[in-house]
């Protein structure tokens, strides 16, 4: 049996309503309240809850999704936060890492006090290292659509019993190092050992780290300059 067409009563034209998709229910960190993600979820079709999540950003089906504005993502590498949530995410066989606004701005811009190919580098290493799959979207009803899209493609569930992972210090530190474009963990270690703390690496002079990682020095030159 055809189901009958539905009409919005209040116009005064008889155009059809367009029935949402049930596209079942994301989990969504309080903290993404100030986003537009999850407004643009709702439009199609999801339904959310707010709660405190221990990792991750949202939760679809059996997906954990982190993300990030490309302005945070830069900040965040230089915080030593990103590298945390990472380890955090490795708990799940299941987990994405969205980067959102690149309608919206530069991820390498001219005046960026980060050299860009630590910028790369670092992407490299989540997707490679890390095995973290990495998406741009263009805007927060972009990040929404990916979100929708994966939705469809999966069934399971997933446990909220996760955990966050303290790393120590020296752990950030060579977690920092490696996400240099051609700094892997045999020259972040002999970095540490020579020169003990990561303000001390990049302001070091640059002949004394080719001395240790010949002409991968050059990426820390304009790290360097933020020091």
């Amino acid at each position: 049996m055809t189901s009958p067409t539905l009409y919005d009563i209040f116009s005064s034209k008889k155009s059809p309503i367009t029935k949402k998709e049930n596209l079942g229910k994301a989990l969504i960190d309080y903290r993404e309240k100030q986003s537009l993600v999850p407004a643009q979820l709702v439009k199609l079709g999801f339904e959310i809850e707010f709660q405190e999540l221990k990792v991750g950003d949202y939760i679809v089906k059996d997906v954990v999704i982190e993300r990030k504005t490309i302005s945070d993502f830069r900040a965040s590498m230089i915080n030593n936060h990103l590298h945390k949530q990472i380890e955090e995410l490795q708990q799940y066989e299941n987990k994405l890492l969205i980067i959102e606004g690149i309608d919206e701005e530069e991820i390498y811009p001219e005046n960026n006090t980060i050299n860009p190919n630590a910028l790369r580098g670092f992407l490299l290493s989540i997707i490679m290292k890390y095995k973290l799959p990495t998406i741009f979207s263009r805007n927060p009803e972009d990040t929404a659509k990916f979100i929708s899209v994966l939705s469809k493609k999966q069934t399971g569930e997933i446990s909220l019993n996760a955990v966050k992972k303290t790393l120590n210090k020296k752990e950030q530190m060579q977690f920092i190092l490696e996400s240099f474009s051609g700094i892997g963990p045999k020259n972040a270690k002999k970095l540490l050992e020579k020169f003990s703390t990561l303000q001390n690496i990049f302001s070091a002079p640059q002949e004394e780290l080719q001395k240790i990682i010949g002409k991968k020095a050059e990426i820390f030159r304009l790290v360097g300059e933020m020091y």
